[in-house]
């Protein structure tokens, strides 16, 4: 399955590669969602997203992309639950796609649209807010997209039959580094 994503991504960006005025590349990440229940609050955190920007007539595309196993809450029977209750092993990706105008990349607050494959079902943010902040010749990219379990028509689970929050945000944390100009 990853390689079939592996060459979806390159199917969709190769041919952009080839005629893009710039290119932007995911240099580091911190990707961390929250989960709360009346008992307790926990979350999850990976490192390992990948990712690539490019911009072509005024327009960017991006797209990220973390393995759901990667995540890790500090507690190892939490992530395999997790990992059952999102089925990641039929669909062990979380894709993320958006696109802005060229112009809006160097303001201080980003706007985006998202798409987001989840647990085999997409799900659509409109106008997330992302501060954007200049770092050296690196972008640092933070925001927090409002994801909730039911937008990927996922079952909340339960502790003492009391089921998790709907509304598990994710905190997004990347550094982006410009190639091409």
């Amino acid at each position: 399955m990853t390689k079939k994503i592996l060459m979806a991504f390159l199917l969709v960006l190769l041919p952009q590669l080839l005629w893009a005025d710039s290119q932007w590349i995911l240099v580091e990440s911190t990707l961390t969602y929250h989960i709360t229940h009346p008992l307790h609050s926990a979350a999850g955190i990976s490192h390992a997203a990948r990712g690539k920007g490019i911009c072509h007539a005024g327009e960017c595309n991006f797209l990220v992309a973390v393995p759901v196993k990667t995540f890790n809450s500090g507690n190892s029977n939490r992530d395999l639950h997790m990992l059952q209750v999102v089925r990641g092993a039929q669909f062990p990706m979380v894709v993320a796609r958006f696109q802005m105008p060229e112009a809006e990349i160097t303001l201080p607050t980003i706007h985006a649209n998202l798409e987001i494959q989840f647990a085999g079902q997409t799900a659509e943010y409109k106008q997330v807010a992302f501060e954007r902040t200049q770092k050296g010749t690196e972008t640092e990219v933070k925001g927090t997209v409002p994801m909730k379990i039911s937008d990927f028509k996922i079952t909340p689970p339960e502790l003492l039959f009391m089921p998790i929050n709907n509304a598990v945000p994710v905190s997004v944390d990347t550094l982006w580094k410009r190639e091409g100009n």
